[in-house]
């Protein structure tokens, strides 16, 4: 396969063009392929040194972090989280796994944790203490916005006697060739703009069937917080990391190639094709399709609803963030995509329009 610079173009030309329209102050966007950037451009009020929060799409750094451990023997995701964090077992959450936490079918999707809490050992296990149950574990998938991860920093620390950020840093990102994403992060982010107007009901029920979207704990207020430098300071591991659209794109080139073997093989191999969550979407109604880690765009047609456009293979996988950050790579063309914009879009229905256009237009980038 070779690289179809007139399909990079019209990708380029789409992630820009809602700069230019004066709606996002600024945008990047990464395409890579055989462990190379082959494409990165940055649009607007920012150059390609400029690194942005992308929020959820922290979660597969962090998951890489988890699949070095469980290669090391340090980690088990069969075992009970309380059997690495005693104090967890509270409020009936003694027999929830680790598999179950990577897999969002752990029972405590809006369980709070203030940032700044949770940036030492001794403010997230207060906080579990308190969390309760909204629902037996591992009978339905409920994405966990920030708890879960909260709950994967700690049991890395425990396991390794280190703190989470720096294994994150060594054992995720280092071996990939990229910086430190989490906490203490030499280039802050982009300032972080809320834009656009919020989609009518009428609008959402034309498009979903549905008048109201129930957004949790991710309000546009908690994600403006993250431009507070303590916030992005702390590093939190479900959604503070801080980096390039060329480090997305890079990381999953890694996740395709595992370069220097940086995860065991057989563990890498699982996470990218053994699909552990079939449960549905409480919102779509479309299956999880969730690994350890990460979702698989799947060959039920749904790819575009799991963040990856429309023209990816089955296999590809990736995790998204928050108001259009996009991530992932497909092992059957070789590309992996990254986008970032610090434009915090209301319409979460042109947010849902540009982030499968931008992902169905990369992933038909290679002859």
């Amino acid at each position: 396969m070779g690289i179809d610079q007139t399909a990079v173009q019209k990708l380029l030309d789409r992630a820009r063009r809602e700069v230019d329209e004066g709606l996002l102050p600024s945008a990047q966007v990464a395409l890579a392929y055989d462990g190379e950037l082959v494409a990165f451009e940055t649009f607007g009020d920012a150059v390609n040194a400029s690194r942005f929060v992308v929020y959820s799409a922290t979660k597969a750094f962090v998951a890489g972090a988890v699949w070095a451990l469980i290669g090391d023997g340090l980690i088990d995701v069969a075992n009970r989280v309380c059997d690495y964090v005693p104090e967890f077992a509270t409020n009936g959450k003694e027999g929830i796994t680790l598999e179950q936490v990577m897999l969002h079918t752990s029972g405590f999707p809006d369980a709070p944790m203030a940032v700044l809490d949770g940036d030492t050992s001794a403010g997230r296990t207060a906080a579990f203490t308190r969390w309760r149950l909204n629902w037996e574990p591992g009978t339905r998938f409920e994405y966990h916005p920030s708890s879960a991860h909260w709950v994967l920093a700690e049991v890395i620390e425990r396991v390794t006697g280190r703190d989470y950020r720096d294994v994150v840093e060594e054992r995720a990102c280092a071996p990939a060739g990229l910086g430190r994403i989490l906490g203490n992060v030499a280039h802050p982010a982009e300032e972080l703009v809320v834009v656009g107007e919020p989609a009518t009901p009428d609008e959402l029920f034309a498009a979903l069937g549905i008048r109201e979207i129930e957004v949790g704990e991710v309000t546009t207020d908690a994600l403006m917080g993250f431009n507070d430098a303590a916030v992005q300071r702390v590093g939190m591991p479900g959604g503070g990391g801080v980096m390039r659209a060329a480090d997305l794109a890079l990381y999953y080139q890694a996740v395709l190639h595992n370069p220097g073997e940086m995860w065991d093989p057989v563990v890498l191999d699982d996470v990218k094709t053994n699909v552990r969550n079939h449960l549905p979407d409480a919102l779509t109604g479309i299956q999880a399709n969730r690994t350890l880690g990460l979702v698989q765009a799947g060959d039920d047609g749904n790819s575009n609803f799991r963040g990856m456009g429309r023209t990816v293979s089955a296999g590809a996988v990736g995790h998204n963030g928050a108001k259009g950050q996009i991530a992932w790579g497909d092992p059957a063309s070789g590309l992996s995509l990254g986008y970032c914009t610090n434009g915090l879009d209301e319409n979460v229905l042109r947010e849902a329009r540009r982030t499968t256009a931008i992902g169905s237009l990369a992933a038909v980038c290679a002859r």
